[in-house]
């Protein structure tokens, strides 16, 4: 008799640990030895955490949100057995938030013990390696070219590409390093992937080393990601154990923690960091893919574009692509967050829209209260109107919207929000974020926040407005990176569709 508790830290951060230790106490007081605790990742359905699955002749049956005060009524009610309880919520697979979706990256994520190689190669696991140890390493990039792979953390470059340029590449040294700095408001799947199936991402690692000639890799993880790091580094210590990692393997591999600096999610500034140096932007050219960490040919990718490697090289890159519309294929990792009834991770093709997100997955607001703006790729992400949500979650679609996917996080807002003042955040953000190496960014975002201030107060508000918009140019076409290059996505965007904000306060 399995059960399983969640031990992602959005889980554990609601009491998870202390549900399974009041459920391993219960089979210790009812001498049950046939009871067992199983800690998974989160099937991604953070409304119901922690949620508790009990493995039935049918299937596993989910019960949550689950608290410890609840665990000895439902276990008096049959809960081993997946007798009903107002908690339950039947069938997991059957949940319609989880049977819609098309589980790809994540198709293992809240099913296996993150750290038993065994679950995860009874599931699948290193099929996609072993094929790639079949084929000549041209042959695994142009399975990653075919697949249509772009890369999720943000800017959608394809992946192939990158890989074919530093495999062109001449050095005696070359590098993989998984930009795993997620700090993008709203977004969580790098997270997941880490906490809840490290050895995708370690799989897909390993393929990526091989076919660019690369025999050394790093993951750069946010400071702010204790779990993931604890996970990843054991994760990596059992991948040498088993000789999948190491010297015999002929790639080893390395986590990194970050130091809680926004800018390090640009790939230059990791790289610095990754050197022991302060996290600035470094002018492009050179591309990392020629001279990247230590001055050598690296491939830098994110979580979610590494951890999609593995089921390309075992399905087929033709697979992969028959997902998606245009030129986004495979799936979106949509990360719903804000003011949400249903929040949680979905994983889907490319080509649904913001309004099947936001309602068929994620119910509608939390309060109740009518939609007014969505946020989408992160704080420097474009504001869009209730007019807006028919946008289909694809990159070019949202490039004609002058807005941008970014990760994938979707931040809703109901008819409380007051636009100008996030309009002002973004520029603060920015302010406070940058690095300083660019004037646009670093004095352009205070500037920023001045100028804002003052249409609030409704000091020369048409002269002050013709001033940001202004600025907001000079920034998208200054800056040396994304960081000021794309906080005028939210400013113009906010002043564009909600310039009502902007008028004169009472």
């Amino acid at each position: 008799m399995k059960i399983y508790v969640p031990c992602d830290s959005s889980a554990v951060s609601v009491g998870a640990d202390a549900v399974a230790r009041a459920i391993s106490q219960h089979a210790i007081t009812k001498q049950r030895p046939d009871v067992t605790v199983s800690r998974n990742g989160s099937r991604g359905m953070f409304w119901l955490e922690p949620l508790v699955e009990v493995e039935t002749p049918k299937g596993r049956v989910a019960y949550g949100p689950v608290t410890p005060d609840a665990v000895p009524a439902l276990l008096e009610a049959g809960m081993l057995d997946g007798k009903a309880h107002p908690l339950c919520q039947g069938l997991t697979e059957e949940i319609p938030f989880l049977k819609q979706q098309e589980r790809l990256t994540f198709a293992r994520c809240g099913i296996t013990d993150p750290l038993s190689l065994a679950d995860y190669i009874g599931n699948g696991g290193f099929r996609g390696l072993e094929r790639a140890r079949s084929m000549t390493s041209d042959a695994v990039i142009e399975e990653v070219v075919t697949s249509g792979l772009r890369g999720r953390g943000g800017a959608g470059f394809p992946t192939g590409i990158k890989w074919r340029t530093v495999a062109k590449a001449q050095a005696d040294q070359k590098y993989i390093v998984c930009n795993a700095d997620e700090g993008d408001s709203g977004t969580y799947a790098d997270r997941m992937i880490m906490e809840g199936d490290p050895f995708v991402l370690i799989e897909g690692m390993i393929i990526a080393g091989r076919a660019v000639g690369a025999t050394l890799g790093y993951i750069y993880c946010r400071s702010e990601y204790p779990h993931a790091f604890r996970t990843l580094q054991r994760a990596i210590e059992i991948g040498r154990e088993d000789n999948y990692l190491g010297s015999a393997a002929g790639f080893d591999l390395h986590v990194r923690l970050g130091a809680g600096a926004y800018i390090c999610g640009e790939e230059t500034s990791l790289l610095e960091s990754l050197e022991g140096k302060r996290g600035q932007i470094r002018p492009k050219p050179p591309l990392p893919a020629i001279e990247g960490l230590f001055g050598k040919p690296t491939v830098v990718n994110n979580v979610i574009s590494l951890a999609s490697v593995p089921i390309i090289l075992d399905k087929g890159g033709a697979h992969y692509r028959d997902f998606g519309m245009g030129r986004s294929r495979g799936t979106l990792t949509i990360q719903l967050a804000g003011n949400i009834k249903q929040g949680g991770l979905v994983e889907k093709a490319f080509g649904l829209t913001l309004r099947q997100a936001i309602y068929d997955f994620g119910g509608g607001t939390a309060s109740g209260r009518p939609l007014r703006a969505v946020q989408v790729g992160g704080p420097l992400g474009a504001y869009f109107p209730e007019s807006l949500l028919d946008t289909p979650l694809d990159y070019e679609a949202f490039a004609e919207k002058k807005g941008m996917l970014g990760h994938g996080g979707i931040v809703v807002f109901d008819d409380t929000v007051d636009l100008a003042q996030q309009a002002r955040f973004a520029m603060e953000f920015c302010a406070v974020e940058s690095c300083g190496k660019c004037t646009p960014c670093r004095v352009g975002s205070t500037r920023g926040v001045e100028v804002i201030d003052r249409i609030i107060a409704n000091r020369d508000r048409e002269k002050n407005l013709q001033v940001l918009d202004d600025l907001c140019e000079l920034m998208l076409d200054g800056s040396l990176c994304a960081l000021g290059g794309l906080t005028p996505y939210p400013v113009m965007s906010a002043v564009k569709h909600f310039p009502e904000d902007f008028h004169a306060r009472n």
